[in-house]
């Protein structure tokens, strides 16, 4: 027994001895494995220090400024690597070990590891350009070698970018300061989406812009300002080249608001009847002859065919007939109007050519409010102006419960909130189902100088408003009497330089 602890006790001497043995010297400090193991634990240690106190900061304070996820990220790294070097320097230092000695060994390993490691040492300075410089931050969605995704982390040596397909691709930060980066979200998140759209030859480009910005407004993801556009790009070899141009907040959803809106364009220019067309061959036969029975034969069949009446007497042909006419009566209703034909049955508008309407239609769109709908509340914020294509709207303020006018084809309204910056003063509604005109604020300045004349009746109208609500109660006379004509004119040069 006393045989076996012996031989224990000299066993743990000996690896005692063994740990503690210097293997090589720094300076005049010696290096041995314990040395070595609690260097390597302690420097663990600094590491995880830093981390948590980056986390921590991150999560605590820099949340709570309220900067974007990018900046958290950066600030983050940078005080995390900062802790991390200073702790381990002091590590260094408490250990004994001379920095001096260090900084020469490790320019002398630097040259010799600088050849063999030059692709990580470039990873390395790329990766502290883009948290120092922020290029391209965390959360923005960048393209770069065809790779479109998302920013998901920036390290030293690389950086995580997540696809639209949800898979995490580690690219070198040398890729990000070398080649041609397209970052969507730098600065303004706004994009635009350019859908080209090719029509038959004969199709009316009124119609096909009415319908294109139709589709580009009905898509909720599509921004109204900038409001969209639609370019005639040119005369293809089998179609009508258009361009509808609308403006996106969100890049990384491109595709699916470029197939929301596929749909969308497919659905209105079938409403129009504007046909899509599809490359085209002329086939030119040698012996046209040769076919002449078959084509005789085929037109005796598709005549006999045309003459053959239905179980209830009424033949192919009546049918077609029937429908084109209930087709044509479909259309008489306002509801099927083209923008076009609401547009000229308004008098600022009925002597304006094809071209200017095009413009007009860029402007605004059209809307349709069933009866008894209200169109704004008396005391919302102004944010669009108004004309009525189609039926009747009633003026009301609810807080006198008075009666203040109603409005038919031609009229306008919406005009008082937004060129005095005041609330509205009164609440619409329909009285009949009714389509207006809907011009947004910011396109309104447009509007106007296309239409001088509309600025001036806009001019008129709003002074006659205002003194008909003064005489109703509902404005104080104090702050409106000195406000005719000519200075509410003068407000809208002041306002859009008309």
């Amino acid at each position: 027994m006393n045989w076996i602890f012996l031989q224990g006790k000299e066993w743990f001497q000996n690896l005692s001895r063994s740990l503690t043995t210097p293997l090589f010297y720094i300076g005049d400090n010696h290096l041995s494995i314990s040395a070595i193991v609690r260097l390597i634990l302690l420097g663990v240690a600094v590491l995880i220090i830093a981390r948590a106190i980056g986390e921590g900061i991150k999560r605590l304070l820099l949340t709570r400024m309220g900067l974007d996820r990018g900046n958290r990220e950066a600030i983050a790294s940078v005080i995390i690597y900062i802790i991390a070097i200073l702790g381990i320097l002091i590590v260094l230092q408490r250990a004994g070990i001379d920095l001096r000695t260090i900084t020469v060994l490790a320019g002398v390993l630097g040259i010799g590891l600088g050849f063999g490691l030059q692709n990580l040492a470039s990873n390395f300075i790329s990766g502290l350009t883009l948290l120092f410089e922020q290029p391209i931050k965390v959360g923005d969605f960048i393209e770069v070698d065809n790779l479109l995704g998302t920013v998901e982390n920036i390290s030293i040596r690389s950086t995580i970018v997540r696809t639209l397909d949800g898979i995490f691709v580690i690219v070198p930060n040398i890729k990000f300061v070398e080649n041609n980066i397209i970052n969507w979200s730098y600065k303004d998140p706004k994009s635009r989406l350019r859908m080209p759209v090719g029509v038959a030859y004969g199709s009316d480009p009124l119609l096909v812009t009415e319908a294109l910005l139709a589709a580009a407004r009905a898509e909720t993801s599509v921004l109204n300002c900038p409001s969209p556009k639609v370019w005639f790009k040119g005369f293809g070899d089998s179609s009508l080249d258009f361009e509808l141009l609308v403006w996106i907040d969100h890049p990384q959803d491109s595709d699916i608001i470029q197939s929301s809106l596929n749909f969308l364009i497919e659905h209105e220019l079938t409403q129009q009847d504007i046909v899509i067309p599809f490359p085209q061959r002329d086939l030119w036969l040698k012996n046209p002859q040769d076919l002449s029975t078959l084509f005789n034969s085929s037109i005796f069949t598709k005549n006999s065919e045309n003459k053959v009446f239905s179980q209830n007497g009424v033949s192919s042909e009546q049918k077609h007939s029937s429908f084109q006419q209930t087709k044509k009566s479909a259309l008489k209703s306002p509801n099927n109007w083209t923008l076009r034909d609401l547009l000229r049955r308004v008098t600022y508008f009925e002597s304006l050519t094809d071209l200017k309407l095009r413009k007009l239609i860029e402007y605004g769109y059209r809307q349709l409010f069933p009866q008894g709908q209200i169109i704004f509340r008396e005391n919302d914020v102004g944010d669009s102006f108004y004309i009525i294509l189609s039926g009747a709207i009633e003026v009301i303020s609810e807080k006198t419960g008075k009666y203040i006018a109603t409005l038919h084809e031609g009229e306008f309204f919406g005009e008082m909130s937004l060129l005095l910056g005041s609330p509205r003063t009164a609440t619409v509604k329909t009285i009949e189902d009714s389509i207006l005109f809907v011009i947004e604020k910011h396109d309104l300045q447009r509007l106007l100088e296309e239409s001088p004349s509309l600025a001036t009746d806009i001019s008129r109208k709003l002074c006659e408003r205002r003194q008909a609500l003064q005489e109703l109660g509902l404005l104080d006379r104090s702050s409106s009497e000195n406000t005719p004509f000519t200075r509410i004119r003068n407000r809208i040069q002041t306002l859009f330089g008309i």
